[in-house]
C-alpha cells in the first residue's frame, strides 16, 4: 500500500508540474463539446430529450478514453526514461507500480470530468432528477476512468514509446462512436445495433444518462437506472480483473 500512494503522489506531481497538459485538456475537451452542441446538435435528436441533454452525460463518459490516450503516454514515457527500470530495482509488489499508477490517473481524471461537467452546464445541460443521483452518476464516471485506466496503461507498457502509445491508444475510439454517446442507437444499420447496444460505452452512457435525465430517458430505453448501474460495475470490474494482471505481468517483462 506505502509503494502503491508513493507512486500514485509521484505521478500526480508530475502532472501538476505539466501546466499545459491541464489547459490543453481543457480547451480541447471544451472545443469537441462546442462542436458537438452547436455544428451537430441541429442535426440530430436524442430519444425524447433536447440534443444537450442527451449529448453531455455520453460526451461525460467518453471523455474518460480522451484522458486516457494521454495516460498511456506517459506509462510509456516512464520507460524511455528509466522510471520503470528503477521501480523494478526495488523490493515492491508488480502491481503497487501498476495500481499506483491507476490511482493517480483517476485521481487526474477527476479535474478533467469536472471541467467537463461544468462546460456542459455552461452550454444548457440540466439535471432532470435529484442532486444524489447526479453526483452518483459522477461518481460512476470516475469509476469508469479507473477500469479504463487499466487497459491504458497495458496500452502504454506494449507501446514502447509515447507516439506509439498514442497512436495504439486511438483504437479504443472507435467505441465512442458505435454507442448511445453522440446519437440514438435506432438510428444506426440494424448489423451494427446490436454491438452498439451491448458495448461497454453504451451500457455506461446509458447509466450517467438516466440517472441524469430521469424518466424520458428510462421510458425509452426500457429498463431502470439501477440495472444499467450493476451493468457498468461489471464491467469495469471486468476491465480491472483482465487488464489488472495482463499489465503487472508486462510490467515485469518490459525490455527485459
Amino acid at each position: 500500500m506505502t509503494a502503491t500512494l508513493v507512486i500514485a503522489r509521484r505521478t500526480v506531481h508530475k502532472f501538476l508540474r505539466t501546466p499545459q497538459l491541464v489547459i490543453v485538456g481543457t480547451i480541447q475537451g471544451a472545443m469537441f463539446l462546442l462542436i458537438f452542441r452547436y455544428v451537430f446538435g441541429g442535426a440530430i435528436r436524442g430519444t425524447g430529450l433536447s440534443y444537450v441533454d442527451f449529448l453531455v452525460p455520453g460526451f461525460v463518459v467518453t471523455s474518460i478514453l480522451f484522458t486516457g490516450s494521454g495516460a498511456s503516454a506517459g506509462v510509456a514515457e516512464d520507460i524511455e526514461q528509466g522510471f520503470v527500470d528503477r521501480l523494478r530495482s526495488l523490493p515492491i509488489s508488480r502491481m503497487s507500480a501498476v495500481a499506483g499508477r491507476a490511482i493517480a490517473d483517476t485521481t487526474t481524471l477527476v479535474w478533467g470530468l469536472a471541467i467537463t461537467t461544468a462546460i456542459g452546464f455552461a452550454v444548457g445541460f440540466r439535471v432532470g432528477t435529484d442532486a444524489a443521483s447526479a453526483l452518483a452518476a459522477f461518481g460512476l464516471c470516475v469509476l469508469f476512468g479507473f477500469g479504463f485506466g487499466f487497459l491504458f496503461i497495458c496500452i502504454g507498457l506494449f507501446a514502447g514509446n509515447a507516439q506509439a502509445a498514442q497512436g495504439m491508444s486511438l483504437l479504443v475510439f472507435p467505441l465512442t462512436f458505435v454507442s448511445s454517446a453522440y446519437v440514438p442507437v435506432a438510428t444506426m444499420p440494424s448489423w451494427m445495433r446490436g454491438v452498439a447496444r451491448n458495448q461497454p460505452i453504451t451500457i455506461m452512457t446509458n447509466a450517467v444518462r438516466a440517472l441524469t435525465d430521469g424518466n424520458p430517458v428510462t421510458s425509452a430505453l426500457g429498463h431502470p437506472a439501477g440495472y444499467y448501474v450493476v451493468l457498468s460495475i461489471v464491467w469495469t470490474a471486468g476491465l480491472v480483473l483482465v487488464f489488472a494482471p495482463l499489465a503487472a505481468f508486462r510490467y515485469s517483462r518490459v525490455n527485459a
